[in-house]
């Protein structure tokens, strides 16, 4: 009987999430509607407006953790209005060839798709179209117990459903062919293998299996594929030019390679090119720093929504992780508004913090904890330490996708 460690959330994988090895052919960078997508808006680089102390001072604890942590290559962007920026990429976007990491890549943003998702299920309720207590049965047929969960209990986390990534067949499946092709009933089907964990609404227990019902609605409710309404509501209301939710394996250029451990041996090995199907609504989309600096203050601020469906989302509730708490898609932890990434080779922080009107986006091309530690959460608390010390992001550490071979840690 094959065993089965502790896991990490995807946040991607937040697996939280949360990936396909088919390799990636020389393609114009496309989205998923096939519309060549325009390069990269240039970024200011260096820490303007930062005394150059306050710069040099993240720039060491920035490279100590990066270093200490064995991030490959990293990219972080701090806005402070008043204060200044920070934006600086370091290490390598690909270990065999040594090409450094630039601050103008795409990478896969993992869980924080949710953040998509979930707004794009909030238009339809100021549409009138849904509503956030409606039991997901209305919507979709097969899920255990659906006539007692809701719309907001999927999007708050505490629908009791288990969690597909914690199944032991879907985590053989995926990692024995990581190019395959998987779809939104398929996924689901390995979670409801197993009993639901708990009764509707009473506790937090983080589950893609519900964002992906939420994917599942949004195109029944509105007739069009995810992908599709995604663009046309969320991303173009947005002016978010190079964030996209890929159909396949599709990854546009620049890309740094990903590196992760989340195989079935437990070596590390380059994801880059895994197909993030299995994601799909909860962990599948594509984003780079511009954009997600953008996408922090909107998602936090509710610049797309109605104030009172804003105010919805921002209902937080504990997590059972101190300094924690959740809403609809979203997370605030230590005051910062957002969410975080992670799927296999890829880590991602898009936050915000209202009282200073301050934004924090990170991009790393691994997923590979150190000592029990997700890489950006603690690249993420060693800024804000720093920067904010009265408000210290700390995310606690979420179950892996999949379950490499237990191995002593150092």
């Amino acid at each position: 009987m094959r065993r089965t460690p502790t896991r990490r959330l995807f946040a991607a994988a937040a697996v939280l999430v949360a990936s396909l090895l088919a390799p990636l052919a020389t393609v114009p960078a496309t989205a998923a509607t096939g519309a060549v997508l325009p390069a990269p808006a240039p970024v200011d680089h260096g820490g303007d407006g930062f005394s150059p102390e306050l710069t040099a001072r993240l720039d060491k604890v920035i490279e100590d953790v990066r270093t200490q942590a064995g991030i490959p290559g990293l990219v972080a962007g701090l806005w402070m209005p008043g204060k200044g920026r920070y934006v600086r990429a370091s290490g390598v976007a690909d270990k065999v060839t040594g090409e450094p990491m630039s601050t103008d890549v795409f990478v896969r943003i993992g869980s924080e798709t949710k953040t998509f998702t979930v707004t794009a299920l909030l238009k339809l309720v100021d549409d009138g179209r849904i509503k956030l207590d409606d039991p997901i049965a209305k919507y979709i047929a097969g899920v255990p117990n659906g006539w007692k969960i809701t719309l907001r209990h999927l999007a708050e986390m505490r629908s009791g459903l288990f969690p597909y990534t914690d199944d032991e067949d879907f985590q053989q499946d995926l990692l024995s062919d990581p190019s395959r092709y998987f779809s939104p009933y398929e996924v689901l089907s390995y979670g409801y293998k197993h009993k639901n964990t708990f009764a509707p609404g009473a506790q937090f227990q983080y589950s893609n299996s519900n964002l992906i019902l939420l994917g599942l609605v949004i195109e029944k409710v509105s007739g069009h594929r995810l992908v599709d309404f995604l663009e046309k509501r969320v991303l173009r209301p947005a002016k978010l030019r190079h964030t996209l939710l890929p159909e396949g394996t599709e990854f546009p250029e620049p890309h740094p390679r990903g590196y992760t451990n989340q195989t079935l041996s437990g070596e590390v090995t380059d994801s880059t090119d895994w197909n993030p199907s299995w994601a799909w609504a909860a962990g599948a989309m594509i984003s780079n720093l511009e954009d997600l600096r953008r996408w922090a203050r909107i998602v936090a601020t509710g610049e797309l929504l109605s104030p009172e469906t804003q105010a919805q989302r921002l209902k937080f509730l504990p997590t059972g992780f101190p300094g924690t708490s959740y809403g609809l898609g979203i997370f605030n932890s230590g005051g910062w508004i957002g969410h975080n990434g992670s799927i296999p080779g890829y880590e991602t922080v898009t936050v915000y913090l209202p009282s200073q009107k301050a934004t924090l986006v990170l991009m790393l091309n691994t997923d590979i904890t150190s000592q029990g530690q997700e890489p950006s959460s603690l690249v993420a608390r060693a800024i804000t330490q720093v920067v904010t010390p009265n408000n210290v992001y700390d995310r606690p550490v979420p179950p892996r996708v999949a379950a490499p071979a237990v191995r002593p840690t150092a």
